[in-house]
């Protein structure tokens, strides 16, 4: 093989006796010496034994790349802005370094999704942090509203989109569904369970139908991403009645006990259900940010002792979310557990009931174990999602005139504020 300035990370073409294969040379591992690894513009990686190689002829050197890339906006399209905050979508392997960074440019998110440049102009990308979903907390979620609401109040950006790790993706949604108030622009949450690096990610498609969720009419908090597991559409839905359903599949994310707002094409939109419509001369978006972080969410399984319970007592936390069984029961009849609730509740910890089923409500009044575990004080949250009800209890106690009375948080938590109950699903 010919000597070669080439270095890992730029685009070079390598010559074989029969074949030249183009794409960015990646840093090979050490336990693999005589390897030559090439990313091709497919998204696959190949490798090549040095010897079979005749040369590496360097096209384009890495850095020059975004420093020479100029994106031009083009006044005929809408400005969005996007928020970067980790997960797979916004992140990219420097093959020099070996580590992941953040497309936190325009640059360097057109290097990897030009088709997104084709639909909206991007005016500001935002990186608050870059964490992984499973390690955020409610002050992250602050901080995503803090910076949403900041660029939403431009008049000059039309809608927002918001990069994100998959698997505590819907507890952020719920919560900037609360935090975000007087909403009258987009707030689209996205994803992809695949690489931008393969040539089966999810990752293209989320985004061209997420940048015209982002300028359309849909003024709520809401998560687009694959509707099935072709590159076909994707849908938009309620950013408090969606769940994560799969480990893997590109549609991952279902919407529970409602509709879809909307089937979203990379050319259009199809509307399926209603939504709070774009309202530009609505007034400014207003953030309200407590929470109360000690809340709990605690699943009921066969057999459990009911002085678990006690634990989040000893730790002085304010209030639990019981993933209850079936229409919102417990083993009550022989482990104590009506007993255990009036105790806990009486000592002030606020104790709302969910079920563990997917679809579906609560309903105390069918069997006589509901009705026993109502007359305790639970709050039965009719069809609201476990992680939606966590989120919104801790939501409600950060607002102390709220959790001085009990009666008023019950009145709140059965308040439908953002869409999180639906009082027309049938039980």
């Amino acid at each position: 093989m010919k000597k070669t300035d080439s270095k890992p990370g730029d685009y070079v073409e390598v010559h074989l006796t029969k074949n030249i294969y183009e794409g960015v040379l990646l840093e090979s591992p050490k336990s693999e010496i005589g390897i030559i690894l090439l990313k091709l513009d497919s998204g696959y990686n190949i490798g090549f034994n040095k010897k079979d190689i005749l040369e590496i002829k360097l096209l384009k050197k890495a850095k020059d790349v975004e420093e020479k890339l100029e994106i031009k906006k083009d006044s005929s399209k809408l400005n969005i802005a996007m928020i970067i905050t980790g997960g797979t979508i916004a992140s990219r392997l420097d093959s020099r370094t070996g580590a992941v960074n953040p497309l936190s440019t325009p640059e360097s998110l057109f290097k990897f999704y030009p088709a997104l440049f084709k639909k909206v102009n991007i005016l500001k990308v935002e990186v608050p942090f870059m964490k992984a979903s499973e390690d955020m907390n409610f002050k992250d979620w602050q901080k995503i509203a803090r910076v949403a609401e900041k660029l939403l109040n431009d008049n000059n950006i039309k809608g927002l989109i918001i990069t994100h790790g998959t698997d505590f993706l819907h507890y952020t949604a719920a919560a900037l569904s609360f935090f975000l108030k007087n909403l009258n622009k987009p707030i689209v949450l996205t994803y992809s369970q695949r690489s931008i690096d393969r040539a089966s990610s999810d990752a293209n498609l989320n985004l061209q139908c997420s940048a015209l969720a982002a300028i359309s009419d849909i003024a709520e908090v809401m998560l687009v991403g694959h509707a099935s597991t072709n590159d076909d559409y994707c849908y938009a839905m309620l950013g408090t009645k969606v769940r994560k359903m799969h480990t893997s599949r590109r549609d991952a994310f279902k919407v529970v006990n409602a509709k879809p707002f909307a089937k979203i094409f990379p050319d259009r939109i199809d509307r399926i259900s209603d939504y709070n419509i774009r309202k530009d001369k609505n007034g400014k978006i207003k953030l309200d940010l407590k929470f109360e972080e000690k809340v709990a969410l605690v699943k009921i399984y066969p057999g459990q002792e009911p002085e678990i319970l006690d634990y989040y007592l000893k730790k002085k936390y304010k209030g639990i979310v019981l993933e209850m069984g079936g229409l919102g029961h417990v083993p009550a009849k022989r482990k104590g557990w009506i007993k255990k609730l009036k105790e806990i509740q009486g000592k002030g910890l606020v104790v709302c009931a969910v079920s563990q089923c997917i679809y579906g409500r609560v309903d105390p009044f069918v069997y006589s174990n509901g009705r026993e575990i109502l007359k305790t004080g639970v709050i039965y949250l009719q069809d609201m999602l476990a992680e939606t009800a966590f989120v919104k209890l801790g939501w409600v106690l950060g607002h102390k005139q709220w959790a001085k009375n009990k009666e008023k948080v019950k009145e709140k938590m059965l308040e439908n504020i953002a869409g999180e109950l639906n009082d027309r699903l049938e039980k």
